[in-house]
């Protein structure tokens, strides 16, 4: 295993240089994608030089509006069209993002139509940081490994412990949070339209 530091997407300054290629990749400016982001230019320069860390709502924001899948800001590589693929636990580290959630993609490489991906929520923690609903492409599976989460899907509040599941269109405002007092895990896989 190898010790984290700023080349690995785990740093705050890692993805946000990585956020910053894929825009720029999109050729779009960090004015018209802060514009689309409703944020402010300084905002967006703050992500992407890693001062500030996106909530998971900030951080879909930014993958949709750039037409991009989220499995993207873990590196540039493209998905194996055939062959077996072993993924090890030390070259894919999780995207710290606000408030202590963290992200890690599961798939050894991302894999066209779909997002496999476990994400971590500390105690108090929430997919946006103002409670905000998230709305993107796709549709969401869950399953908790560990703790419980809070899922609001449109005006529908669901507990969920260990080994509960959902699913849902994610063009429904929705909402991950732990309201409870250990660490809650869950696996996640996104599924887009082909």
């Amino acid at each position: 295993m190898t010790p984290l530091d700023e080349t690995d997407i785990a740093s705050p300054v890692r993805l946000g240089a990585r956020l910053r290629e894929l825009r720029e990749a999109a050729g779009v400016s960090m004015r018209a994608l802060a514009g689309e982001l409703g944020i402010s230019p300084s905002a967006l320069s703050q992500i992407e030089r890693g001062v500030m860390q996106p909530s998971v709502n900030r951080l879909v924001e930014i993958v949709t509006a750039l037409d991009v899948p989220l499995a993207s800001v873990f590196d540039e590589s493209g998905g194996a069209e055939s062959g077996v693929m072993v993924g090890r636990a030390w070259e894919t580290g999780p995207v710290e993002l606000a408030e202590g959630v963290t992200y890690r993609r599961l798939s050894p490489v991302p894999v066209a139509g779909a997002e496999l991906f476990e994400s971590t929520y500390p105690p108090g923690a929430a997919s946006s940081q103002h409670r905000q609903l998230l709305v993107h492409r796709g549709r969401e599976v869950g399953s908790v490994t560990a703790g419980e989460l809070t899922v609001v899907v449109g005006e529908e509040r669901y507990v969920l412990g260990v080994g509960d599941s959902i699913t849902f269109a994610a063009a429904t405002p929705h909402l991950v949070s732990n309201d409870g007092t250990e660490t809650a895990v869950a696996v996640w896989l996104t599924l887009h339209d082909a």
